[in-house]
């Protein structure tokens, strides 16, 4: 689902590269208009990965900047059509033509090497021309203000495939993506930014390393929030700039969904926790056997309005991120742009306010683990784990 849905799964971004000083609205349209999607409907060809409109993936074209931007944000969808051959059907066949060709030659009793390549690359392309290409969407939200950019995926294959058309469509610029170290930098003051560099155990900033060597945040951030849930306090205050005031009050808890991993002679192995915890008794346990919480389900709940995220904790990938319905007052006069405008706006008010809030969370919890207090905390989560 994209980001018009009320659930989607979301991975943040920063933007590196400077745009251009003027026009930066239509640049922006002439990069999307030459890199837009292609139909291969009508042509043999295997796949086609282009741009094309958020709220309608059969246009790709993007005459006017009203077409993807809105004030601060441009939005815009990548579609890669792909047409695949089933592998069955493909050894099938290869095998009735190997068949063949052997029955007309008794002499041979193996089909040579290149000649089978030769017949796998005929029977592959003419499959391929009769098969319909099967579509695939990703939305990509960038705001220019902040410089971040989501995309409506938390496949790590996909994310690499936005990354790719990004800085391919837009010469100069980069997506880097918000790990949780990353993160941290975004939501601590800048005093604090010299004790999470004494924590990070990564040895450069090298993205993939940073990821590897600094799984313990997540980890840390998760047994944090479910001794907070179950013995400390589960309200917390907006810290962090975004829709909702400063200093508002909301809560955030977990309580019914955990993923756990634990490093094993054969490699990592994952397990699950499903249904509401009585006092985490059965997350506990498995903590006691050495394991870690690397996902969980955390609700957060402000005046009348909830969400739910499912994070993964290693990278900080927003999965199945639940906001408030939006309600949009419509009516027999109403201008169906005027509309889109209107539901978009209220869309991103309600998905900003949620991860304002998992922001302030999170630097709720940095300020306890690299400041001086957390030798007591631990000590206490200790004694709640195994009491």
């Amino acid at each position: 689902m994209g980001f018009m849905a009320n659930t989607v799964s979301i991975y943040q971004y920063t933007v590196k590269g400077d745009l251009p000083a003027n026009e930066t609205g239509e640049w922006i349209r002439q990069c999307l208009e030459k890199s837009q999607f292609k139909p291969i409907d009508i042509t043999p060809d295997s796949e086609s990965v282009g741009w094309v409109r958020f709220n309608d993936h059969m246009n790709s074209d993007f005459a006017t900047e009203g077409d993807f931007k809105f004030e601060d944000y441009c939005i815009f969808t990548l579609r890669r059509d792909q047409r695949k051959v089933p592998p069955a059907v493909l050894k099938n066949l290869l095998e009735q033509e190997c068949a063949q060709w052997l029955g007309e030659r008794p002499q041979l009793h193996r089909v040579p090497f290149r000649k089978k390549a030769e017949m796998r690359d005929d029977i592959q392309a003419a499959l391929l021309s009769r098969t319909l290409p099967v579509p695939s969407v990703y939305d990509v939200l960038w705001n220019i203000a902040t410089k971040t950019v989501s995309v409506s995926t938390i496949s790590t294959k996909v994310l690499d495939l936005v990354e790719e058309e990004f800085a391919k469509t837009f010469e100069g610029l980069s997506l880097t993506p918000i790990h949780p170290v990353a993160r941290a930098k975004m939501v601590l003051e800048e005093d604090l930014h010299e004790a999470m560099d004494r924590v990070n155990q990564a040895s450069s900033d090298d993205v993939l390393l940073q990821i590897k060597r600094n799984k313990w945040l997540g980890w840390d951030f998760l047994l944090w929030l479910m001794y907070q849930t179950a013995e400390g306090s589960s309200e917390y205050r907006v810290s962090q700039e975004g829709p909702a005031p400063l200093e508002d009050h909301f809560i955030a808890y977990l309580y019914d969904r955990f993923v756990l991993v634990e490093d094993h002679e054969d490699g990592i192995r994952k397990s699950s926790i499903v249904g509401p915890q009585k006092d985490f008794t059965e997350a506990r346990r498995a903590i006691q056997s050495e394991k870690n919480i690397t996902e969980a389900l955390i609700y957060i709940e402000k005046d009348d309005l909830k969400w739910k995220m499912n994070l993964k904790g290693d990278i900080f990938a927003f999965g199945s991120y639940t906001c408030p319905p939006v309600k949009i007052e419509k009516d027999e006069i109403t201008d169906p742009a005027s509309e889109l405008e209107a539901v978009f706006f209220e869309r991103m008010y309600l998905m900003g306010t949620g991860l304002q809030l998992f922001n302030s969370l999170y630097a709720a919890f940095l300020k306890e683990r690299i400041g001086g207090t957390w030798p007591a905390k631990l000590s206490h989560i200790n004694e709640w784990l195994y009491r």
